[in-house]
């Protein structure tokens, strides 16, 4: 037996084999997508191919290849599934953040008293919420092993940027950045959250999901904390604004 063909075999065996039958084109849709997610997180994008997607599924590959015209076009499925996600995730966090509450006026930062340590713990408590709740296939957005295509490259981190900007739409309101400077400040966030998901999930336990939802926005926020406006009243001289988190 071939190398090529051991492989095939280990992915393979033992695999329940999905009966043949028809299914609504959705469904199919989907059962596709959860296997070949499955596979691509066990096993890396180059060492699965349709054929081996295809037999898990119980399907012929004219069957596959309807649904998806190529590997790479079912492989860029998931991680957009997997993207749209995770930027779910960090916007269930940003939002009670972007706008003003009823009756607030904008810009007044008197009554806004945002809490910037909570704005920062809540990205990176979200980045490693998906990042646990998608088990293996957080690797497809975290460690993807095809990052050097450059399609699949924007593709995995266009989540990121999404988040980025949102992010710098805080920021602008409640920083002295204007929206170029909060811009590069969100995308180095981001890049912190992304780097704080894969650390809370290595199968080496150096950390814990509990120490790096705590550890990591205390950095970060030592560097945001410094660019924070200071509100007209009700600040403590050298302290933090009112309604912000000092003390770390």
């Amino acid at each position: 037996m071939t190398g090529a063909s051991e492989g095939r075999a280990r992915v393979t065996a033992g695999a329940p084999r999905g009966a043949r039958t028809r299914m609504p084109r959705d469904e199919r849709r989907a059962q596709l997508l959860t296997i070949a997610e499955e596979l691509f997180a066990s096993h890396g994008y180059h060492h699965i191919s349709m054929d081996d997607i295809a037999d898990r599924a119980g399907v012929g590959k004219p069957v596959l290849y309807r649904h998806f015209p190529s590997k790479l076009d079912l492989y860029l499925a998931i991680v957009d599934d997997q993207g749209e996600r995770l930027v779910r995730a960090v916007h269930r966090t940003l939002d009670p953040f972007r706008e003003p509450a009823p009756g607030v006026p904008a810009g007044d930062l008197d009554a806004l008293a945002v809490d910037g340590l909570a704005v920062i713990e809540g990205i990176v408590r979200a980045y490693v919420a998906y990042a646990r709740s998608a088990g293996r296939s957080a690797a497809l957005l975290f460690e993807s092993d095809v990052m050097r295509d450059p399609v699949v490259r924007a593709r995995v981190l266009a989540p990121d940027a999404r988040i980025a900007g949102a992010f710098a739409d805080v920021l602008v309101r409640i920083a002295d950045l204007d929206a170029d400077e909060a811009l590069v400040v969100s995308r180095t966030c981001t890049a912190v959250g992304r780097a704080a998901a894969t650390e809370a999930v290595r199968p080496d336990g150096s950390a814990t999901a509990d120490d790096v939802t705590r550890l990591v926005p205390r950095l970060v926020w030592r560097g945001v904390h410094g660019m924070l406006r200071r509100p007209r009243t009700g600040s403590v001289e050298g302290g933090a604004p009112a309604g912000s988190s000092a003390g770390i």
